[in-house]
């Protein structure tokens, strides 16, 4: 009996050593949302928005226990992402090509703050990307009433493969046809061969409409390459990235613009 209780003694110093020195919590949550993502949740267009949930428990409030501390708002996002990623598959294809993907920049705006044991949601969409980077909004909101917490815009920066063929591997999927790219016939010397392409069973894209298309010069420079007749996939790949591209938001174009200039003062030793 009394080895019984050594042992018993010894497992649990063994355990709170554990999630004192590794934060066992973090980890057993990380593995969980990525089997959920990987094998129980259905797969998304990599356009759609993704949502996990959170609880606000005793060990991500702060110091007066009145709110979800400040710095946890960006450790919940770990689990956000990953979630996005495995269900839209945006990993595993930049890794496959070669790549690797990590975090470049982040900024939040808190509008009020969320209680201990209140529920939230985090919603996830990309808002834009560019050669090298990924802009992703993640919404923290309340899943009762729907009252935006906060909102966060994070930059993931790709090395060793260009996000643009990343996302002209992504885009010809949708979830209406399980994934598979989407096919074009252009019939030589036609008016079609002109035209960027009809998405036939794609996902609205709220942010592009016909009028944002002609703004930001995409769909007119894919427009204005002819396609020959012996087009192949990844032509139509990158016509059908173009079309689906978002515009870029102002207050976005902003942040990136400060993030440029922060880089170069660092780059000039500042």
């Amino acid at each position: 009996m009394e080895q019984l209780c050594y042992l018993a003694l010894g497992c649990l110093l063994v355990i709170v050593f554990l999630y004192g020195l590794l934060e066992l919590h973090y980890f057993l949550r990380m593995c969980i949302c990525v089997v959920l993502a990987r094998f129980v949740k259905r797969r998304c267009h990599i356009l759609d928005a993704t949502t996990v949930n959170g609880l606000c428990l005793t060990n991500d409030v702060d110091t007066l226990l009145y709110h979800m501390n400040n710095a946890r708002y960006f450790r919940e996002l770990d689990f956000a992402r990953v979630d996005f990623y495995e269900r839209s598959h945006l990993y595993r294809t930049i890794t496959g090509m070669g790549g690797s993907v990590f975090q470049g920049a982040a900024t939040i705006r808190y509008r009020r703050f969320i209680r201990p044991f209140h529920r939230f949601n985090i919603v996830s969409r990309i808002v834009y990307w560019d050669e090298q980077s990924l802009f992703m909004e993640h919404r923290f909101v309340r899943p009762s009433d729907k009252f935006v917490h906060c909102i966060a815009i994070c930059r993931q920066r790709v090395i060793d493969v260009s996000m643009e063929a990343v996302m002209a591997e992504l885009l010809p999927r949708t979830a209406s046809d399980q994934f598979r790219p989407l096919e074009r016939h252009v019939v030589p010397g036609s008016e079609a061969s002109l035209q960027p392409m009809s998405v036939t069973g794609g996902i609205s894209n709220p942010a592009m409409d016909q009028s944002s298309l002609a703004e930001n010069g995409h769909a007119a420079a894919a427009a204005a390459v002819p396609v020959p007749a012996t087009a192949t996939a990844p032509v139509t790949a990158l016509g059908h990235c173009a079309k689906l591209k978002p515009s870029l938001p102002p207050e976005l174009s902003k942040w990136i613009e400060y993030n440029d200039m922060s880089s170069k003062n660092l780059r000039s030793g500042c």
